[in-house]
């Protein structure tokens, strides 16, 4: 079971299993048909829908749908992100991101960013190497770049800062 919420005004309860949808413990029906990637046309009660998923967010459990040219953003909970509410854990969800650290000794070859830039989730930031390979050290989030502690050449021991995050 999931719980829905709708641009933050309308929450759904919905539960699914491979024959059945339920809306509000009600049961869906509907025709879906699949248009494209990310992309289908449903048919429910005489009324025809053009559904798009614009975005995923997914360290969020956030989807942006359009349907009929306009956008909805969803919000998703499970049964576990209700318990960590109820545990009152639901902050551990999110972290701020305060600093990058080496994940091995090595050697700094090349520094891909400078301080104020914006960078996203994946994006290289530094190549170190280490035992003769070299690695794309990359930003674990969407972050901008504060103070950069190393400089190219430079040796790095395991969990070195090398760089700071603005918050």
């Amino acid at each position: 079971m999931f719980t829905a919420n709708v641009n933050n005004k309308f929450n759904y309860q919905i539960s699914a299993d491979k024959n059945t949808v339920a809306l509000d413990g009600k049961d869906f029906t509907a025709d879906f048909s699949k248009v494209g990637e990310g992309k289908l046309h449903i048919i429910h009660q005489h009324k025809t829908y053009s559904t798009e998923i614009v975005s995923i967010n997914h360290s969020e459990k956030i989807v942006e749908v359009n349907v009929n040219g306009r956008n909805y953003s969803v919000q998703l909970k499970d049964q576990y992100d209700e318990l960590l509410k109820k545990l009152g854990m639901d902050n551990l969800l999110t972290s701020k991101l305060n600093d990058l650290k080496a994940p091995m000794p090595g050697l700094v070859l090349r520094i891909l960013v400078e301080k104020g830039q914006e960078v996203k989730k994946g994006e290289a930031l530094i190549i170190l190497e280490a035992m003769k390979m070299e690695n794309s050290i990359k930003s674990p989030a969407d972050a901008i770049i504060g103070e950069i502690k190393i400089t190219t050449g430079s040796k790095v021991e395991k969990n070195e800062i090398l760089i700071n995050f603005k918050n």
